[in-house]
């Protein structure tokens, strides 16, 4: 399977300015595989150390500081070859280890000429932790589920995946693209884009297989609850992450903690939520009080919503049959259009910097799906999950911030097109989100001209 980071690894790789790396992202997403597969495509031989199955390992960096010796022992304990610039080091299970972690400052500061890649499981959670941390000493990449392009290629479907790469003009799109991404896409919600459900369909066409896959990841995922410190939060936090697909399931998806238990309270709750967050199992989305920047200034922090981190375990944790994969357009409105919009969202988070927010008002109710910030525009998004539609909401939006708004955009089961300011997306085309709206952009500013 190819994987788009790649191309930013080796970019990482080639910069003067590279220091150690960190991958963070949730179990079974893939940081492992991807780290290896880089070796081996982009280095002479990689060095692979796995400190949750040899934890004997920690002892080097628990002695000393000077990473020659480091090296050194690693080397002679392993018996892997370790040369500057040419082998990729991989430090992989590394959450438990905080020396490990602290020990890339020495790296960056006293051998910079050593290439160094560090992954690990819950990593969120322990880099949320207060102990030493080597601050401006690492970079970071984040790992999330594959896209839905990179399904496509997955999938043998690589003529559709350049076509939508490829799209250049705000023109429909034929039939004979549009239907076969249609289906494609549907797929896509069933699988999700965790790397091993993803292997089971589109190499064994196996549901049940695939259906397993996402049930085991899902179990590893429950197990981690148990790894809180505070041993009181594992059964609220188990409490958030099973209310997940009843919060999706309302008009106003508003994260509501009495929907996680009866009577509950916010400050009962907000640590186990924010657990989820920094395992990055759940994202959560602000509601958003006016268009301004930065996006963050206007953040409401008493609203928010939650969604998960992949589309197809949100299907599989909410017990959704992977035979409306044949019911027409049934998938994409499920449970008000659920899994559209957390579809939607991985792609938007996937393309912008500033994580989205949402807007909504209550008398009359309108609700805004996502706001995106790009470079200095704050652009509202809304999610259809059917063609044929109305984005009132859109509308509302416009009326009351009008003088603020160059652009709003609808995701839907129309074809692609740019009517005045609203600028209607494929859902298949969430991927290319950033680029479409830049050619939107350029066609708003020559219409004015």
């Amino acid at each position: 399977m190819d994987r788009t980071l790649l191309q930013k690894l080796l970019k990482w790789k080639n910069s003067k300015y590279r220091k150690p790396l960190i991958l963070k992202g949730v179990r079974q997403v893939g940081k492992t595989w991807l780290l290896k597969e880089f070796g081996r495509q982009y280095y002479e031989n990689t060095a692979y150390f796995n400190f949750d199955e040899s934890p004997e390992y920690q002892q080097f960096f628990e002695t000393t500081k000077d990473v020659g010796r480091i090296l050194q022992n690693l080397m002679l304990a392993s018996g892997q070859k370790i040369s500057p610039g040419t082998t990729l080091i991989v430090f992989d299970e590394v959450q438990d280890c905080p020396n490990v972690i602290n020990s890339m400052k020495y790296f960056c500061e006293n051998a910079p000429q050593y290439h160094i890649a560090c992954a690990g499981s819950l990593l969120g959670i322990a880099l949320a932790k207060p102990s030493s941390f080597p601050v401006g000493k690492v970079d970071f990449m984040q790992v999330e589920p594959m896209t839905f392009t990179e399904f496509l290629m997955a999938n043998n479907d690589i003529n559709l995946a350049r076509y939508i790469q490829e799209i250049d003009t705000l023109s429909p799109i034929p039939d004979a693209f549009f239907n076969p991404l249609c289906e494609k896409l549907k797929m896509y919600y069933v699988t999700g884009g965790m790397p091993e459900p993803v292997l089971m369909w589109t190499q064994e066409r196996d549901v049940e297989a695939m259906q397993t896959a996402l049930s085991n990841i899902i179990s590893a995922y429950e197990r981690d609850f148990a790894k809180h410190p505070d041993v009181r939060e594992f059964p609220r936090i188990s409490m958030i992450w099973k209310s997940i697909p009843s919060q999706l399931a309302r008009e106003n998806k508003k994260f509501l903690y009495k929907a996680v238990k009866e009577g509950a309270r916010a400050r009962e709750y907000e640590d186990a939520l924010q657990w989820l967050v920094d395992a990055n199992l759940v994202k959560k989305i602000y509601r958003s009080t006016a268009p301004g920047l930065p996006i963050s200034a206007y953040d409401d922090l008493s609203a928010f919503k939650i969604y998960m981190a992949d589309v197809g375990l949100l299907r599989r944790l909410s017990l959704l049959s992977p035979t409306a994969f044949g019911e027409g357009n049934r998938l994409f409105t499920e449970f008000k259009g659920a899994l559209s919009e957390n579809y939607v969202l991985e792609a938007l988070i996937g393309q912008f910097e500033a994580t989205p927010r949402y807007w909504s008002q209550n008398n009359p109710p309108y609700e805004v799906d996502f706001i995106i910030q790009r470079e200095n525009d704050i652009i509202p998004v809304e999610v259809k999950a059917e063609s044929n539609t109305t984005a009132k909401s859109l509308k509302k939006y416009k009326e009351k911030f009008g003088n603020k708004i160059r652009i709003r955009v609808r995701f839907s089961l129309d074809n692609l097109k740019l009517d005045n300011d609203m600028l209607n997306i494929p859902l298949f085309l969430a991927d290319e989100t950033d680029r479409l709206i830049g050619i939107a952009l350029n066609e708003i500013s020559s219409h004015i001209q």
